[in-house]
């Protein structure tokens, strides 16, 4: 199994998830991505410092807040809040951190390796993995 394959291995090994950039806009990846893991049966989290609900369901403004600590963080955000979630994922004590396509930026990455995350980026999205469909 090569890295990439065990990455993605640890990162859905998870009891639960949150999803940063969580929307209710259902044209929007934060939307797919959030309902992609309930429809998979995987209990998620809605983090969105702008809405108070997603789906129906209580979203929370970042992952310090969560109302219990999950291990895997998908993250769809411009670049330079990527940065502060990555922050915000080190001092929730996450594990596992995918920077969907388009998040990324070359600090954030930097400082999820530098902590010890398992970052994952710069390869497929999250809804591919999971067999994602409309």
């Amino acid at each position: 199994m090569d890295k990439l394959s065990k990455q993605i291995e640890s990162f859905l090994s998870a009891p639960s998830y949150a999803v940063v950039g969580a929307s209710d806009d259902a044209r929007k990846y934060g939307h797919k991505v959030y309902r992609n893991y309930l429809a998979h049966g995987k209990k998620a989290y809605p983090v969105n410092p702008k809405v108070e609900t997603v789906m129906g369901n209580a979203a929370y403004a970042d992952l310090t807040v969560l109302p219990e600590k999950v291990e895997s963080v998908s993250v769809i955000t411009p670049p330079p809040v990527t940065e502060k979630v990555v922050e915000d994922a080190i001092k929730a004590g996450i594990k596992n951190i995918w920077l969907q396509p388009g998040a990324e930026s070359a600090a954030a990455v930097a400082r999820a390796e530098e902590a010890g995350l398992n970052v994952i980026h710069g390869g497929p999205c999250i809804l591919v993995v999971m067999g994602y469909r409309e």
